[in-house]
């Protein structure tokens, strides 16, 4: 069985000052708390200036990320990247499969809309076990690699509008 890549092939050089959004839901805490500081070792490691945002779940943080982009696009200086984290665990009913279905599309949906480069960091897990795993830092660490996606795609970004320079 193929394995997970065991380490990034993005770079974390600085994108010092580049402003960045993290939308975490906090329905689990102490995953939302490994989530995070996944995600805020790379941002930090790589300059970025973060906003935080906690919402109760998964379902409403692509509402608080679209909050977020509109009024900062009243300011002098816009959002960059988006981060979101959270975790959804399956349980008895049906509900699992509409919050991690509509959740993924409304972000994968804001990100295509909005050209935001954009790291999904909610977890779709059975168990505890499996979310604990993917949250710990010392194990999968998604949220840093949530934060490593959302920052390769903005290098990406930014290299594209020096080229047009």
């Amino acid at each position: 069985m193929a394995g997970p890549r065991q380490s990034s092939a993005v770079s974390v050089a600085s994108l010092e000052g580049a402003r960045v959004l993290v939308v975490e839901a906090r329905f689990y805490d102490g995953l939302a708390d490994e989530l995070l500081a996944g995600a805020l070792a790379v941002l930090e490691k790589a300059g970025c200036r973060v906003d935080r945002v906690t919402v109760p779940g998964a379902l409403e943080i692509p509402s608080a990320i679209v909050i977020g982009l509109r009024a900062a696009d009243e300011s002098v200086d816009p959002y960059e990247a988006v981060v979101a984290l959270g975790t959804v665990i399956r349980g008895e009913t049906g509900h699992y499969d509409i919050v991690a279905g509509e959740s993924s599309r409304a972000l994968m949906d804001l990100s295509v809309a909005f050209a935001l480069p954009l790291g999904n960091g909610i977890l779709t897990v059975e168990n505890d076990a499996q979310a604990w795993a993917r949250a710990n830092r010392s194990e999968m660490d998604k949220g840093g690699g949530a934060a490593e996606a959302a920052l390769a795609v903005l290098r990406y970004k930014r290299s594209l509008a020096e080229e047009s320079k």
